[in-house]
């Protein structure tokens, strides 16, 4: 009879002990990993928002009067709240003579606790 009492002993207090704090270490670490992932999304997010604005204002150019393809800049909001500055560079390309080729580089910059940039680089050819 007392061999049976024996085997139905449960877990001692210091097994358990060590089970929280191994448990606690574990669920810290992932709660630190959760924070790492969502701040890459939140930036994976921006980055591609400011692509977005990027390559709306290179097919605005595309589709402008050559006259008016010209260096300018400008702010736009993106639907996170975030504020994208905007600013394109209209030069000649060196390769081409004629005025039918031009070089644009659009620069989005954007700060969420870190500065941000990105530059798009094209050709337009009226």
């Amino acid at each position: 009879m007392k061999d049976s009492i024996k085997s139905t002993r449960g877990f001692s207090l210091i097994e358990i002990l060590i089970a929280i704090v191994i448990l606690s270490v574990s669920l810290l670490a992932l709660a630190a990993l959760m924070v790492t992932t969502t701040q890459n999304n939140s930036f994976g997010a921006h980055m591609s928002e400011a692509t977005t604005f990027a390559q709306d204002m290179l097919e605005r150019l595309r589709v402008s009067q050559w006259a008016n393809v010209k260096s300018d800049a400008d702010r736009v909001t993106g639907s996170t709240g975030i504020n994208y500055d905007r600013s394109w560079v209209v030069s000649p390309n060196p390769i081409s003579e004629d005025d039918n080729l031009r070089t644009v580089t659009i620069t989005v910059k954007w700060n969420d606790k870190i500065d941000h940039s990105i530059s798009v680089l094209s050709a337009i050819y009226k």
